[in-house]
């Protein structure tokens, strides 16, 4: 193994997924496949080829560098959308490559229509309102400046959404809030449509609102989290837990496994410490295993004395800290373990299974944060 350790992702985990999320959504709704921060760990170029694979031909990037991933990526000529980051200097090889984007300030419009005219064709945009997010989007008091320039510029743009980002509805604790998102968006849509401005797809829905809030369900939902195999939170579970059939009240399929292989084995003698510091000591004779993932890998140094790991299909306990490049496995009570055994970081191994989930319940990091801190230079391949 020339890596220190590499990552599984499941093409028929994913295909699950998707035939879910389209069962709560319905079949004429565009699914958007969320990329951003390389496809939540998974890889986007992986992401790209198994989400084409069963249908999907539009994806939501956070920037441009991300976009530009995708296309290279998509062999079925799909569509891609930026949500965030994007200098003026790259408006016109999106505008060449027919890559949409979102337009939130006066600044970002303005440019985008001064490329076009420059390349002779339209700019294609997703204009984002504020609706109490409070991150990006055009205020109410801005719409009728911002209905003057897309009229005189109608020649130069292609407006191709109406879109709006919900502040947390993945919690019941934002309910008012969101209902208020909501009300917000229809009057933005409908002050819209009174004054002749008409997008080709309104889309509002990331996955939790699709799940927890049908009503946000449009032309599109920008799907993240969900095609990854979890849920946005236990609440958007809980939510959903009654309406699901009985003998399938999980779903959503991890797509996810991280392993790699022991490295070296030692003998300890009871009373030594075990790596830096003093803050493991053994309290019998031990045989310990290096597996050579760190915190430079996404294993955090908050593991220490904390972590789990599987071999040989059992359940082990991380020892002393996490180092830059390896931890330490107490393997005393495996029988016939060898160097080049297979450590599964998360995954499943015989019976047992570490979750992404109980992974983060050790180090108070939510499912988002610990997949898309795993290294882009780890190793992805694409298993069944």
């Amino acid at each position: 193994m020339e890596h220190t350790s590499y990552i599984e992702i499941s093409k028929s985990a994913y295909s699950n997924n998707i035939r879910f999320i389209k069962s709560q959504i319905g079949e004429n709704v565009t699914i958007s496949s969320v990329i951003k921060g390389n496809a939540y760990g998974h890889g986007i170029e992986n992401t790209v080829k198994i989400a084409e694979s069963v249908g999907i031909r539009h994806f939501s990037a956070f920037s441009t560098d991300e976009a530009i991933r995708v296309q290279k990526s998509s062999t079925k000529n799909s569509q891609v959308m930026i949500m965030g980051m994007v200098d003026n200097e790259n408006l016109p090889y999106l505008i060449e490559n027919e890559i949409s984007f979102y337009v939130f300030e006066m600044d970002r419009l303005e440019a985008a229509v001064q490329k076009s005219k420059e390349l002779g064709k339209k700019a294609m945009i997703h204009i984002e309102v504020e609706t109490g997010f409070h991150r990006t989007g055009y205020e109410w008091d801005e719409k009728e400046m911002l209905l003057e320039s897309l009229k005189e510029n109608s020649n130069h743009l292609q407006l191709c959404g109406l879109c709006t980002h919900y502040a947390g509805a993945e919690s019941v604790a934002n309910y008012v809030r969101i209902q208020n998102q909501i009300k917000r968006y229809h009057e933005f849509k409908n002050w819209f449509n009174d004054n002749e401005i008409h997008f080709d797809r309104y889309h509002t829905a990331c996955s939790a609102a699709s799940f927890s809030y049908p009503e946000t369900i449009m032309d599109m939902v920008r799907i993240g989290i969900a095609q990854y195999g979890f849920w946005p939170s236990q609440e958007t579970y809980m939510f959903k837990f009654k309406q699901l059939a009985p003998n399938k009240k999980n779903p959503l399929k991890r797509l996810i496994s991280w392993k790699s292989s022991i490295m070296s084995l030692k003998k300890i003698k009871i009373g030594d410490f075990i790596g830096y510091g003093n803050s493991y000591m053994a309290a019998r004779d031990m045989t310990i295993a290096q597996v050579p993932v760190g915190y430079c890998h996404g294993f955090g140094r908050s593991l220490s004395n904390l972590g789990k790991v599987l071999i040989h299909g059992k359940t082990l306990s991380v020892v002393g800290n996490v180092t830059m490049n390896s931890i330490s496995v107490d393997v005393t009570d495996l029988k016939n373990v060898k160097k080049g055994d297979e450590v599964v970081i998360i995954g499943r191994q015989k019976r047992n299974e570490i979750t992404v989930a109980s992974f983060g319940e050790s180090t108070q990091q939510v499912n988002y944060e610990l997949l898309t801190r795993l290294p882009n230079d780890i190793p992805r391949k694409i298993v069944t």
